[in-house]
């Protein structure tokens, strides 16, 4: 028995932040932010709003496309590195929200591979038999932790979440395969350094802006092309398959000079790769889950298609996942 997807969907802040706006904040422009990203502008939340709001968008959606109520939800799985707060869980806030009182749930934080460690996780928590109903969401308000003094941080990220409804099928369709893995030596390359127990936060860390993420974008662009293809290439080979094969490639949307390379290297033609880059940013674990449920609403996904996600993200963490569709 496989896990499938039954219901998609996602939201976007309203307010957008433009290239041309960033232009006015940083030393960069529309130009060098386009050529090296991709992207155009982003999504960021309203004053008061944050990641739980969002899923909770998402998590109302999803019950209404599937039509079942919050009490059919068995578990919540909420992949974010934006938490509300350290505790409560963003899903015992979800939970609450759609009043799902038979449910049970957790966050993950795999970063911007986040939504496919949560997705795998649900995929084998309906095939153990266990459960029928798995609510999977990738959510996240970078904009909490950006600089936005420091250029090479914030014209990258933007905030959003998207998220699906898992249930039992016992056709061959539905997840077919994942592969998953993590490298800690990566870690130091993109963190958030305080905050947590390691450095909590005190009046000085917050002088020293600890509390924002830092990367080495030349290590991570480096990691990420080969990391993203090789495990996208190597879920192919194990079944068998080829890019000619896929009827939808679905990337993690960093960086379009990324996505490009692992397309090439898998053999997958330009018009089945969902890009959303240029104007949703890299909205980390809530990449995915959203190109999935606008290519669900714009038709790019049909019964018997072979979707193909891949992501990587800190941690380091990266992965890919084989989808077969199956509508209900």
């Amino acid at each position: 028995m496989n896990a499938k997807i039954t219901a998609t969907a996602h939201y976007l802040p309203k307010r957008v932040l433009t290239n041309a706006e960033l232009e006015k904040m940083v030393d960069t422009s529309d130009e060098w932010i386009r050529s090296r990203t991709g992207i155009s502008e982003r999504h960021i939340v309203a004053e008061n709003e944050a990641s739980s709001d969002m899923a909770t968008e998402v998590a109302k959606a999803l019950l209404k496309k599937r039509g079942i109520s919050g009490n059919d939800v068995d578990v919540i799985i909420i992949a974010t590195v934006t938490p509300d707060h350290f505790t409560p869980s963003t899903a015992a806030l979800v939970q609450i929200n759609i009043e799902a009182e038979n449910a049970w749930g957790f966050d993950l934080n795999a970063a911007c591979t986040g939504y496919l460690y949560a997705l795998e996780t649900g995929n084998k928590l309906v095939s153990s038999g266990a459960y029928n109903n798995v609510m999977v969401i990738g959510v996240d308000a970078m904009s909490s932790i950006l600089d936005f003094t420091d250029r090479d941080t914030c014209v990258l990220f933007g905030d959003g979440a998207g998220g699906s409804i898992l249930e039992p099928t016992n056709n061959e369709a539905g997840i077919l395969d994942s592969i998953l893995h993590m490298d800690g030596s990566g870690g130091k390359n993109l963190i958030v350094p305080g905050g947590g127990s390691r450095l909590p936060p005190t009046i000085e860390t917050v002088k020293r802006r600890k509390h924002y993420i830092r990367q080495d974008g030349k290590t991570i662009f480096k990691f990420a092309v080969k990391g993203m293809a090789d495990v996208a290439e190597r879920i192919l080979i194990n079944n068998r398959m080829s890019g000619d094969d896929i009827d939808l490639f679905i990337p993690h949307q960093a960086n379009k000079r990324i996505i490009d390379a692992t397309s090439d290297r898998c053999g997958v033609n330009k018009d089945k790769v969902l890009i959303n880059i240029d104007r949703v940013g890299n909205t980390t674990a809530g990449t995915i889950p959203i190109g999935m449920s606008e290519a669900v609403n714009d038709g790019r996904i049909k019964d018997g298609d072979f979707i193909l996600l891949a992501a990587f993200g800190a941690g380091f963490t990266w992965g890919s996942i084989l989808i077969k569709w199956e509508s209900l």
